[in-house]
């Protein structure tokens, strides 16, 4: 009998610094998917080094033309569905989608230009700024471009975030105290990216929420509490550990409605696809009210057993493994 189980590649890996944290993340995917529906394969893509590894240590170089490739029993497999957990280029800034279009391959994120958007935190602020979303002003450096510490000080105030403006990982990420430590901040987020934003500094709650819809559906899930004593949310407190996360966030019945509310409107402002989560910080009005900042989208969340989003659909009450086979039969209902 024909197999009719759908083939399904979970495209991990990259050329970013956190192409180790992607394949943490296909990992726990390819516990997550329905094995008993699905065909799971692991496809990691490095550069030109494209192959799916399996299980006895084997690997099938990936045929570009097509992105198939020849099995272990000598039959050419077809993918039926891309799941893309790269963390950074080229799954996280259009690049891979713009490949999967081509071949006309369904895929779990958003298309081209919404991936280039979020990628680059300068272009997306401003302009979701244009949708009314609350956004922290920044300024946007490029590689030798001359700035004066003065000048960023007086705009921004102290401290300030130095980030990579395009990149999907937490390297490169600075907080600065005063004007003397721009430059070697600087230096360090320039080792990332050609871009660089310098953004000023809000006090608050940091939060975070993943999002998911289908023609069916609208998921919000309960939001993740970020408390780190370190100075900010970096590399160190996402993945080793440094960081106390409270799921669902400490926040008010009604902060709580109104940051499920932003969530939902923001993925429909860039007509997201597949599950994204949406990092913001809550601060406070001059009247005492919560104020709703977005910090940044990420389109392609981790997705380990302990990341932010299986942590939410568990507190929803979901089971991760039907989530992730809405997200596939959406493109196909």
């Amino acid at each position: 009998m024909k197999n009719l189980k759908r083939n399904i590649a979970i495209v991990c890996g990259g050329d970013s610094s956190e192409h180790a944290v992607s394949m943490r993340s296909a990992q726990g995917l390819y516990s997550f998917f329905d094995k008993e529906r699905y065909n799971v394969y692991i496809v990691d893509v490095k550069g030109q080094d494209w192959h799916v590894a399996f299980d006895d240590g084997d690997i099938a170089e990936i045929d570009r033309n097509d992105f198939s490739f020849i099995g272990q029993d000598g039959e050419v497999v077809v993918f039926d569905y891309a799941y893309i957990t790269i963390h950074g280029t080229p799954g996280e800034n259009g690049v891979m989608q713009g490949y999967f279009d081509l071949i006309h391959l369904p895929y779990s994120t958003s298309g081209v230009l919404v991936e280039a958007m979020t990628f680059d935190k300068y272009v997306l602020n401003n302009y979701l700024r244009g949708f009314g979303v609350n956004v922290a002003d920044s300024i946007l450096l490029r590689r030798d471009e001359a700035y004066d510490e003065t000048e960023v000080e007086a705009r921004l105030g102290m401290p300030v975030f130095v980030k990579p403006s395009a990149d999907g990982s937490s390297f490169g990420v600075s907080k600065v105290k005063c004007a003397d430590q721009l430059a070697p901040a600087l230096r360090v987020a320039f080792m990332e990216s050609d871009e660089v934003m310098i953004e000023s500094f809000i006090e608050g709650t940091e939060i975070s929420v993943g999002c998911y819809k289908t023609k069916e559906k609208s998921v919000v899930f309960p939001a993740t509490e970020v408390v780190t004593s370190n100075e900010f949310f970096d590399y160190d407190a996402k993945y080793n550990g440094q960081v106390q996360e409270i799921t669902p966030a400490r926040l008010s019945p009604e902060t709580t409605r109104k940051v499920a509310e932003e969530t939902s409107r923001i993925y429909d402002i860039l007509h997201c696809n597949g599950i994204i989560r949406i990092d913001y910080i809550i601060s406070k009005n001059a009247d005492g009210s919560d104020r709703i900042n977005m910090l940044e989208i990420n389109t392609t969340p981790g997705m380990t057993e302990t990341s932010f989003i299986p942590q939410q659909v568990r507190a929803a009450g979901l089971d991760i493994k039907d989530v992730l086979s809405d997200i596939v039969e959406n493109q196909f209902d």
